[in-house]
């Protein structure tokens, strides 16, 4: 994935260099440090932490003490489940399961080694996840631009009015190393535009709207709401996501992308990452006294395809999903005339998608911003939830429907390489909603298979990592594909009634909210250490956006050294990177607003968290 925002920005020996351990991330002490969810466990669920040391510490005594000093669970430290660098030759599980009273606790070790863990709690489901939904919803309404922003505690204002008349362009050519360079000028369509593209969300710490993007947090954040009702807010905050993914189709044409990344000296004009400021901005720019700023106050949107001609299928099925959740919701709360309008939206792009020939996915301009090359997945996703809001009209496309979606299903099972839920593959979604409708056909079996799929490659990769992590942190996206398994470990239960799967999605959890080796939450707000830096421009400037998630560690290789972008607040003010003496030559993870491999949050990784933190409840 490349998130460019001004590229990656460390300074040589002044981050990388030994960084003196204090209370931020945790105190690193002579002995050990101990890392828990440090937002809390299910009374219920099994509870893990970890205690780090320079060497095996086999027999240390453990303790939960309350808030009162009482212990209320103890025992000994067992075997190191391996180590973690050379700085951290060993790495202990602790089973707290045990530990099932509500109330908040930390874990102490003593007897050789001293240590100390943040506080954490132990609750119901509904008193823990049910905040960091509501948070996770308070980020999208951050995200929001155009006229229609809620201020909140940032203080957003209404911006980028000019997408209201925005003049549509050819796709834009690229070339450059990173794939990301314009390699000529941008040209207007010849008889489309100008259209209106007011409104939506920002992609993540840049101003840049994408449809890829967009409608996959859509969907899962509709999918939320259909099956759990979600926050008060959430309803709201789905309404104006649709309402500006329905003006990005308009039923020929369907717009992907606004505004340009990267700008063009040898063209003469400037990309949404080459400026830092707030979004308000841009449109008091004068751009006949500096050219150069037409992009970025009067953004360019690029199509799909031409007018009329087949779509990307990934687009194609992700968007129509989006569109029939919103019929089914119209549906379930009697209105008819919102529900058909919704159907005849999903149907109509449906039915656009490009399924022979299909060449390269659009996703968005440069393609190496989001690299997918799934889409059975999508078509699977679309063709479903179109059945599922044709039942529920009573429309009797509804059966073609279900036999599309299986086919496409079909074609899934038949790709390599298989991927887990995220942003580029969705069909843990799409088959957690068929399997209930192919009524007895082998394939329900076989989609069910296919999530034991998806989970077992994750608790393969697990089993070689003395935290219990799935995810690669040598690699991007290490927050949302945790999220992403917690939370196909409870779709799995909801359709098979196994809790197999339970403990595995629980430490994928934990290890986003604070049970890595860093010692951090990779969700803004959630715990006691978590992102305070993130490489967002309207928090670096205005404050921090609670209920973001950042990518997470990343491998050492994707970090660049440069400048902090002009504009920007330094941070953290001193420069100095407290969690150097937690990495490994080939994973770190800073927290600067430099580094967007590690801090910048985006709405595909938080609509992720959205749907685990709502299915855990």
């Amino acid at each position: 994935m490349h998130r460019s925002l001004l590229a990656v920005a460390l300074v040589g020996t002044l981050l990388t260099g030994p960084a003196a351990v204090t209370a931020g991330p945790a105190s690193a002490g002579a002995t050990g440090l101990l890392r828990v969810d440090q937002v809390g466990y299910a009374t219920g669920e099994a509870k893990r932490a970890y205690l780090m040391t320079a060497a095996p510490a086999e027999g240390a005594r453990f303790a939960v003490v309350d808030k009162r000093g009482r212990t209320v669970h103890s025992g000994r430290v067992g075997a190191s489940a391996g180590g973690w660098s050379a700085a951290y030759g060993a790495v202990h599980p602790i089973d707290l399961t045990a530990v099932r009273t509500p109330g908040t606790y930390r874990l102490r070790v003593s007897g050789g080694v001293r240590a100390e863990s943040p506080a954490f709690r132990v609750d119901s489901p509904e008193r823990l996840f049910a905040p960091l939904l509501a948070d996770t919803v308070n980020f999208f309404q951050v995200q929001r631009d155009g006229a229609d922003v809620i201020p909140g505690e940032l203080d957003r204002k209404p911006s980028h009015l000019t997408d209201r008349r925005a003049t549509v362009y050819e796709p834009p050519v690229f070339t450059g190393d990173g794939g990301d360079v314009p390699a000529a000028p941008l040209r207007p369509r010849a008889g489309a535009g100008p259209v209106d593209v007011e409104g939506g969300w920002f992609d993540a710490g840049d101003f840049v709207k994408f449809t890829h993007a967009s409608a996959y947090a859509l969907t899962q954040l509709l999918w939320v709401r259909r099956e759990t009702g979600g926050p008060r807010a959430l309803s709201g905050e789905t309404a104006f996501g649709l309402r500006w993914l329905d003006k990005m189709w308009d039923g020929r044409s369907l717009y992907v992308q606004v505004g340009i990344g990267t700008g063009s000296e040898e063209f003469g004009f400037l990309g949404d990452h080459d400026v830092w400021r707030l979004p308000e901005a841009d449109d008091a720019l004068d751009t006949t006294a500096d050219g150069r700023y037409r992009f970025i106050k009067y953004r360019p949107v690029f199509p799909a395809a031409p007018a009329g001609e087949k779509v990307s299928p990934n687009l194609a099925g992700r968007v129509s999903a989006a569109f029939a959740l919103a019929a089914q919701l119209a549906a379930e709360r009697g209105d008819e005339a919102a529900a058909r309008h919704w159907l005849a939206e999903g149907s109509s792009l449906y039915a656009q998608a490009r399924t022979s020939d299909v060449g390269e996915l659009v996703t968005a301009f440069p393609h190496a911003y989001y690299p997918e090359d799934s889409w059975q997945d999508d078509m699977e996703l679309g063709a479903t939830q179109l059945a599922l809001a044709a039942r529920a009209l009573g429309d009797p496309r509804a059966g073609r429907w279900v036999r599309e979606a299986a086919g496409w299903a079909r074609a899934y099972l038949a790709t390599e390489p298989w991927d887990t839920l995220n942003l580029y593959d969705t069909s843990a979604l799409a088959h957690a909603d068929l399997v209930p409708l192919l009524r007895g056909d082998p394939l329900a079996g076989q989609l069910v298979a296919d999530l034991r799929r998806q989970l077992d490659s994750g608790v393969e990769a697990a089993a070689g990592h003395p935290f219990g992590h799935a995810v690669d942190v040598t690699q991007f996206d290490a927050a949302t594909r945790s999220f992403g398994y917690a939370a196909t470990a409870h779709l799995y239960r909801r359709l098979t009634g196994s809790g197999e799967y339970d403990a595995f999605g629980t430490r994928q959890r934990n290890f986003a909210l604070g049970a890595n080796a860093w010692g951090t939450s990779l969700m803004i707000g959630a715990g006691t250490t978590y992102p305070r830096c993130p490489q967002h421009q309207v928090a670096n400037l205005a404050g921090l956006p609670r209920g973001a998630v950042v990518n997470g560690p990343n491998g050492a290789e994707n970090f660049e050294y440069i400048g902090i972008p002009d504009g920007a607040n330094a941070c953290p003010a001193d420069g100095v990177n407290r969690f150097a003496v937690y990495d490994r030559p080939d994973a770190r993870y800073l927290d600067d607003v430099r580094a967007w491999p590690s801090s910048e949050p985006a709405i595909d990784f938080t609509a992720t968290a959205a749907l685990a933190f709502a299915l855990s409840r």
